[in-house]
C-alpha cells in the first residue's frame, strides 16, 4: 500500500474518532494471520470457488450499514434472506469455523467485521491475485437490516452509470468501481442473473458475443436452470487475474453489470476497463486499494457495537 494511502486512510480515520491500523492486534492476538491464512488455503484447496464467496461476502457486509459483520448475523428478515443474498451468499460455515479457532487463541479479541476482511484478503492471495495491507479495529453491529440490503447492494441489471451512482453513495470513485468489479475474474454466478440476456432483447450497452451467448444457453435453458451456475470468467475462472477485463473486450462479460463498463455509455468506465485489460499490475494495484478503501466504510470502533464470540449471533 502506498504512503499516500496510509496516510489519506489515517486522516480519515482521525476525523471520524477510527483507529483502524494494521497493527491493532499485535499484542493482543498475535496468531490471527497466521490461523486465518491457513484456514483460507485450506478452504480455497477444498473448492476454488469459495474464495470469490469470501470476497463477495466482504463486499455485500460493507455496502449495507458499513463494514460491520451483519451479513453474518443469523435469523429471518435479516441480510442473509434479502435478494441478492438468499440463496447464494455463502461460506458462513466456514467463517463460524475460523472465528472459532481464533477464539481458541484470543477469545473476545477479534471481531467478526475485521475477520471478513482479512478472510477476503487470503482469498485474493490464495487465487495468486494481489496482497493488500489489511487494516484492524472495526467492531460488529447488533442489528442487521433486510431491507437496507435490498436497497443498497447494486443488481446485475445496472447500467455504468448507475453503478458509478452507487458506489458513489459509498464513498467510493469510478476507479473503485471498476477495479472491484475485477473481483469478478473468480467465481460463478446463477443462470437467474444474467438469463434476460440470453432470451430478451438488449438493453443499450449489452453487448454479447453471439458464439458466447450460444454457448451459455446449454447451462441456463430459457425455461428453467434459474439455479445452474455458469463462471464469471469463462477463460481462467480460478485464477485472480486481468482476464476478466479482457473478456469485457470481447463482448464476453456474463453479468450486464459486467459488460456495461466496456460497452455502455461511458467512456470513464471503457477507458479503465482498457487499462487493467493491458496492465494486469495495474489493475493489481488500483484493486488493493479499492479495498482498502470499502473496508473503511461506516466501520464501528470504540465502544460501538461490541466483539461478537459467535459471528451468527450478538452476545
Amino acid at each position: 500500500m502506498s504512503f499516500v494511502l496510509v496516510l489519506l486512510l489515517a486522516l480519515h480515520g482521525s476525523a471520524l474518532g477510527q483507529t483502524l491500523n494494521s497493527s491493532f492486534y499485535r499484542s493482543s492476538c498475535p496468531n490471527l494471520t497466521t490461523i486465518v491464512r491457513a484456514a483460507v488455503q485450506q478452504a480455497v484447496q477444498a473448492e476454488a470457488r469459495i474464495a470469490a464467496s469470501f470476497v463477495r461476502l466482504h463486499f455485500h457486509d460493507c455496502f449495507v450499514n458499513g463494514c460491520d459483520a451483519s451479513i453474518l448475523l443469523d435469523g429471518t428478515n435479516l441480510e442473509q434472506n434479502a435478494f441478492p443474498n438468499a440463496g447464494s451468499a455463502r461460506g458462513f460455515d466456514i467463517v463460524d469455523s475460523i472465528k472459532s479457532s481464533v477464539e481458541s487463541s484470543c477469545p473476545g479479541v477479534v471481531s467478526c467485521a475485521d475477520l471478513l476482511a482479512l478472510i477476503a484478503r487470503d482469498s485474493v492471495v490464495a487465487l495468486n491475485g494481489p496482497s493488500w495491507t489489511v487494516v484492524f479495529g472495526r467492531r460488529d453491529s447488533l442489528t442487521a437490516s433486510q431491507s437496507a440490503a435490498n436497497a443498497n447492494l447494486p443488481p446485475p441489471t445496472l447500467n455504468a452509470s448507475a453503478l458509478i451512482t452507487s458506489f458513489q453513495n459509498q464513498g467510493l470513485s469510478t476507479t473503485d468501481m471498476v477495479a472491484l468489479s475485477g473481483a469478478h475474474t473468480i467465481g460463478q454466478a446463477r443462470c437467474t442473473t444474467f438469463k434476460a440476456r440470453l432470451y430478451g432483447p438488449f438493453q443499450r450497452g449489452d453487448q454479447m458475443d453471439q458464439s458466447f451467448n450460444t454457448s451459455l444457453q446449454s447451462s441456463c435453458p430459457s425455461s428453467n436452470g434459474d439455479t445452474n451456475l455458469s463462471p464469471l470468467d469463462v477463460q481462467t475462472p480460478t485464477s485472480f487475474d486481468n482476464r476478466y477485463f479482457r473478456n469485457l473486450q470481447s463482448r464476453r462479460g456474463l453479468l450486464f453489470s459486467d459488460q456495461t463498463l466496456f460497452s455502455g455509455n461511458q467512456a470513464s468506465t471503457r477507458n479503465l476497463v482498457n487499462s487493467y485489460a493491458s496492465s494486469q499490475s495495474t489493475f493489481f494495484q488500483d484493486f488493493g486499494n479499492a479495498m482498502v478503501r470499502m473496508g473503511n466504510i461506516n466501520v464501528l470502533t470504540g465502544s460501538n457495537g461490541e466483539i461478537r464470540r459467535n459471528c451468527g449471533r450478538t452476545n
